[in-house]
C-alpha cells in the first residue's frame, strides 16, 4: 500500500585446468507442485502458481543484482497478500490491485504485458511486471544516490512513499514519517525475504567448474531467449539480423531482456573460464578436451550442428540425469529439457569440457 505517488521515473578463451569434482544434480518434479501453494522449486517458496512465472520474468528484466525473485514476492506479500480481488485488493488510498498501483503511478508503470488487451493494475502480469520495472528503477536511483543503506530498502521506500521522500531523508523515512508505515513496510518486507527464498528447479551439489559453471546458470532458470540478448554480467536486450530475434514477425530481441544459447554458457562460466560470446567459437577453445556422450558430466557442453564445426549453431550445459540446461529459441525461456528432445537428435555433435 502506498502513501504518495512513486517517483517516475568477445574475449579471448582462457581454457582452465580440470578440477575435480563431487556433484549431484537433482531435477524437481515441477508437475508436483502445481497446485496451491509451491514447495520452493525454482527459486521460490510460499507463491501462488499464478504470480510464479511472472515474478520471474520480471527479475530476469531487471540487470540490477539486488532485485531477486523472493524481494518481489515479498513485496507483494505484504502489499496485497498476492490478493486480486477488488474487494480484498483496493486500499483506503486508492491503491489497485496485487502490487497496488495508484492510477497516477500506473499511469507511469503499467503495460499491458499479458496481451489481454488490457493494460490493468488488476491483471497479475500487468502488475507484477509494473512493480518490477518501477522497483529496478528505483534501486538504480538508490545506487547512484550516495545515500546510505541497503539499496533494497531504499527502493522499496520510494514505492511506498515516492523517492521524494527518500531524497528528503536521505535514506529510509524514519517513524515519524506518516505515523511509521513507510519505516515498516520496509522494515517487514526486508525482514522476510528469506520466507520466500527456495531452491532451484536444479538442486547442484559438489564444487569444481562443471557444478559451479551449472549453478550459476540454474539460476537464471526462466529468463526469456533473446538473440544476440546477455553478457557475462547477466541478461540484456538483444537484437533482430534479418532472420533470427523474430517472433509472429515482429522483432521480439530488441525489447526482450534475456539470453541466447551461448552467451547462457558464457555467463556461466565467467570469470573463472573467460570463454567466447559465440557458439563455434566456444566449441574451438573446448575441443581438445572431447567428452562421449556415455561420459557426460553436469558443467560439460554440448553442441549442434548443421553438419561441421563451421556450422555448429546451439550450445547447452549437461545437467545431469539426461537433461540440458539450455536457452531454446526466441519465443522460450531458460529450461531443463531432456538432452533427446532439446534439439533435432541428428543434429547432435558431441561434447567438450571445459
Amino acid at each position: 500500500m502506498k502513501v504518495a505517488i512513486g517517483a517516475a521515473v568477445a574475449a579471448a578463451a582462457l581454457v582452465a585446468m580440470p578440477v575435480a569434482a563431487v556433484f549431484a544434480v537433482v531435477l524437481i518434479d515441477a508437475d508436483a507442485k502445481a497446485a496451491g501453494l509451491t514447495d520452493g522449486g525454482g527459486g521460490l517458496q510460499n507463491v501462488p502458481v499464478e504470480f510464479r512465472s511472472w515474478i520471474f520474468k520480471a527479475d530476469a528484466a531487471c540487470p540490477e543484482p539486488e532485485m531477486t525473485p523472493s524481494l518481489l514476492a515479498s513485496q507483494l506479500f505484504h502489499e496485497s497478500n498476492f490478493k486480486t480481488s477488488r474487494n480484498e485488493a483496493t486500499s483506503h488510498a486508492g491503491a489497485e490491485g496485487p502490487a497496488q498501483f495508484i492510477p497516477g503511478t500506473w499511469a507511469v508503470w503499467g503495460r499491458d504485458e499479458d496481451g489481454n488487451g488490457d493494460n490493468s493494475p488488476w491483471d497479475i502480469g500487468d502488475a507484477v511486471m509494473a512493480q518490477g520495472r518501477m522497483m529496478c528503477s528505483l534501486i538504480k536511483d538508490a545506487k547512484s544516490s550516495g545515500y546510505g543503506g541497503d539499496p533494497r530498502a531504499l527502493a522499496l521506500a520510494g514505492y511506498n512513499a515516492g523517492w521524494g521522500a527518500v531524497e528528503q531523508y536521505r535514506g529510509v523515512p524514519p517513524q515519524s514519517f506518516a505515523s511509521g508505515e513507510t519505516y515498516d513496510y520496509v522494515q517487514q518486507i526486508m525482514r522476510d525475504i528469506p520466507r520466500f527464498q527456495g531452491p532451484g528447479l536444479l538442486q547442484v551439489a559438489g564444487t569444481g567448474a562443471g557444478p559451479d559453471a551449472l549453478r550459476r546458470a540454474a539460476a537464471r532458470i526462466g529468463t526469456p531467449y533473446s538473440w544476440g540478448g546477455g553478457t557475462p554480467d547477466g541478461p540484456t536486450t538483444g537484437f533482430c539480423d534479418g532472420l533470427n530475434g523474430y517472433l509472429n514477425g515482429s522483432c521480439s530481441a530488441s525489447s526482450t531482456t534475456g539470453f541466447d544459447c551461448s552467451s547462457l554458457v558464457q555467463y556461466a562460466y565467467w570469470p573463472s573460464l573467460k570463454l567466447p560470446r559465440v557458439a563455434s567459437e566456444q566449441y574451438g577453445a573446448t575441443s581438445h578436451r572431447p567428452v562421449s556422450r556415455s561420459d557426460l558430466k553436469p558443467g560439460d557442453l554440448l553442441f549442434w550442428s548443421h553438419g561441421g564445426a563451421g556450422s555448429i549453431y546451439h550450445v547447452a550445459i549437461y545437467a545431469g540425469d539426461g537433461n540440458v540446461l539450455q536457452a531454446p529459441r526466441t519465443g522460450r525461456n531458460v529450461e531443463v529439457q531432456a538432452l533427446t528432445a532439446a534439439m533435432p537428435e541428428s543434429d547432435y555433435f558431441g561434447a567438450t569440457r571445459p
